[in-house]
């Protein structure tokens, strides 16, 4: 018998792999190239990940390559930009401030409001009010009216030194009545103040006569005294006085001027006759187309004051 060495066996031999351009990995690489489940690292959240790596920033890349800017982020940065807020001490010095200066308005308009006489008015009464202002508006321009024409007469007269004589007089008995050296008469009022309970002051008669002036009264007289510009009322030894005369109630007056402007000035609401009212007193008031005031005040001659004429 013979002995027959063994053949080797003949490893099958592989198959080349289509021509890819890439050369197949050993085996120790492919070992390398494919780690196991411990070294693969573990989702910590995003922590440990590089940067670039987080489905966050992957996506705002992804948005940032589009042009389009990632969801919720405007908003989130318009809240962080909005709260908490950041005040600085200036801003808050200023914000105080404005806040006292508007606080202070507020009352001031408040307070206008609530002290104003008009507040709660009645329309008639303001209509009347209204009516009084027109009135004076037009007795102002009556008056410069009147001095034009006096002006034209001196300028336009053949005899300009009779024209200046006879104005000249006119203006003496005007001046008279005011100073109250001249007995007057026209249409105007007659007032009656009853006084019950004493409550009616030298305050209240002479807020009476200012009212009755600034409505265009011409001449006054109250219980046999004329009133003139330098007149003064005061309470002394429990009565009223008038230019130190005495004079108790009832008060009576007598005023020359246009009847229709007068009343109203009167009633106007907190005016004369209210205020009166208040302290229980009563006040009548009658028009009349004559009345007269004929108490006359002496002439004084100034000791100091001379015309310029002269």
């Amino acid at each position: 018998m013979t002995h027959e060495e063994p053949q080797p066996e003949e490893k099958p031999q592989k198959k080349p792999a289509a021509s890819t351009g890439a050369e197949p990995l050993p085996p120790e690489r492919h070992a390398a190239a494919e780690p196991s489940d411990a070294d693969r690292p573990q989702d910590t959240g995003g922590q440990d990940r590089p940067a670039g790596d987080h489905p966050a920033d992957q996506d705002a890349e992804q948005h940032a390559e589009s042009g389009d800017r990632p969801p919720h982020t405007g908003r989130r940065a318009l809240s962080a930009a909005l709260w908490p807020p950041r005040v600085n001490r200036a801003q808050l010095i200023v914000a105080v401030l404005l806040c006292g200066l508007g606080l202070g308005l507020a009352l001031q308009v408040r307070s206008t409001n609530e002290a104003s006489p008009l507040r709660g008015a009645r329309q008639e009464d303001l209509v009347r009010i209204l009516d009084e202002v027109s009135d004076r508006s037009e007795r102002l321009e009556a008056e410069k009216r009147r001095l034009e024409d006096q002006r034209k007469e001196l300028e336009n007269s053949s005899d300009q030194a009779e024209e200046a004589r006879r104005q000249t007089e006119q203006k003496r008995r005007q001046l008279g009545i005011l100073a109250g050296t001249v007995a007057a008469q026209g249409p105007g009022l007659h007032i009656k103040v009853t006084d019950p309970t004493g409550g009616v002051q030298a305050d209240d008669l002479l807020n009476t006569v200012q009212e009755l002036r600034a409505a265009g009264a011409e001449a006054i007289e109250v219980d046999d005294v004329r009133v003139v510009a330098d007149t003064y009322f005061t309470d002394a030894g429990g009565a009223v006085r008038v230019d130190g005369h005495r004079v108790d109630a009832p008060y009576a007056f007598e005023v020359i001027g246009e009847p229709k402007d007068l009343e109203p000035a009167l009633n106007i609401p907190g005016g004369v006759v209210q205020s009166l009212r208040k302290e229980q007193a009563e006040v009548t008031v009658t028009r009349s187309q004559k009345i007269t005031v004929d108490a006359l005040r002496p002439a004084q001659r100034p000791d100091y004051a001379r015309s310029s004429s002269q």
